[in-house]
C-alpha cells in the first residue's frame, strides 16, 4: 500500500532533467520559528487575560507557551522530513508538486520560511530553511529573476 501523503517530490524527472541541489527543513529554524510563535502567544494570551481583568495573567503565558509546545512537538515529526528538490528545468516539492522554472514570478521570504510564487499564482512555501537568504537567492537566480 503506497504511503498518501508523501513529504519528498514524487514527480519523475524527464530524461535530460537532473537534482542540483535537495532542500530539507533545519531542525534549529524549526525550533527558533516556535520560539518567536510561542513569545507571541504567550504575550497575546496574558494580554487577553489582562483585557478580561483576570487577575490570573500569568496562565496566559502558560497556556500560549503549552499550546505551542504540544504543536510543535506534534508536527515536528512531519515538517523535518519534507524535501524540495531543484532540477535544472523545475522546483520539485512533496508529492507531486512541480513548477518549471521559467513560471516562477517572485520568490519572497516569511520568517525561516522562502515563498515561491508562480507566473500563475500558486504559492509554494519551502518551510525552516537554516540559511533563508541564500535559499531565496539561488531560487531567483535559477529562475531568472534579479
Amino acid at each position: 500500500m503506497e504511503d498518501s501523503y508523501q513529504l519528498t517530490p514524487s514527480t519523475e524527472l524527464q530524461p535530460d532533467e537532473h537534482v542540483v541541489q535537495s532542500l530539507h527543513p533545519d531542525r534549529s529554524a524549526y525550533i527558533r520559528e516556535h520560539t518567536w510563535i510561542a513569545a507571541f502567544a504567550m504575550a497575546s494570551g496574558m494580554g487577553l487575560l489582562w483585557v478580561m481583568g483576570n487577575p490570573h495573567v500569568w496562565t496566559g503565558a502558560v497556556g500560549g507557551l503549552a499550546a505551542i509546545l504540544i504543536r510543535g512537538l506534534y508536527v515536528a515529526s512531519d515538517e523535518l522530513k519534507v524535501r524540495w528538490d531543484m532540477t535544472n528545468k523545475r522546483l520539485l516539492g512533496p508529492q507531486t508538486r512541480a513548477v518549471a522554472l521559467d513560471q516562477i514570478k517572485a520568490v519572497k521570504v516569511l520568517g525561516t520560511n522562502v515563498q515561491v510564487i508562480t507566473k500563475g499564482g500558486d504559492k509554494h512555501l519551502l518551510k525552516y530553511q537554516a540559511d533563508r537568504d541564500a535559499t531565496r537567492a539561488t531560487r531567483k537566480s535559477a529562475a531568472g529573476i534579479f
